[in-house]
């Protein structure tokens, strides 16, 4: 899967983006904050979006209204800190996937990409 990866840690994205290509999914971007994340999305129109919750610029909520309409195909796991019942919801009624949070293990990221790829 061609999969963007959003989250403003360095760490983060980068453990998140190794994680993914040693499972055989290939990162086609990454991006630090909401703005950099909708020009690449809208750009590289990719499979999955691993999608920060709370972002310097804006909510990864915002990033999913601003994305809304225009990537049918493409989506979005958001990975949070952020675990309250009422932000996972918000996340999923906002047209996330599904909802991750942090701290996480790998193999239950790689499980959540794994779904994906079948629907």
């Amino acid at each position: 899967m061609r999969i963007l990866v959003v989250d403003d840690s360095t760490y983060l994205r980068t453990r998140i983006k190794t994680t993914l290509e040693e499972n055989g999914h290939t990162i086609v971007g990454l991006a630090a904050n909401g703005e950099e994340a909708i020009d690449l999305a809208l750009d590289l129109k990719p499979d999955v979006i691993t999608l920060d919750n709370i972002l310097p610029d804006m909510s990864g909520i915002d990033v999913i209204k601003a994305l809304s309409g225009q990537l049918e195909k493409t989506k979005i796991v958001m990975i949070s800190a952020v675990g309250q019942q009422s932000a996972i919801n918000e996340g999923l009624e906002s047209g996330a996937s599904d909802y991750l949070v942090k701290p996480f293990q790998d193999s239950v990221l790689i499980e959540i990409i794994q779904n994906l790829a079948k629907d």
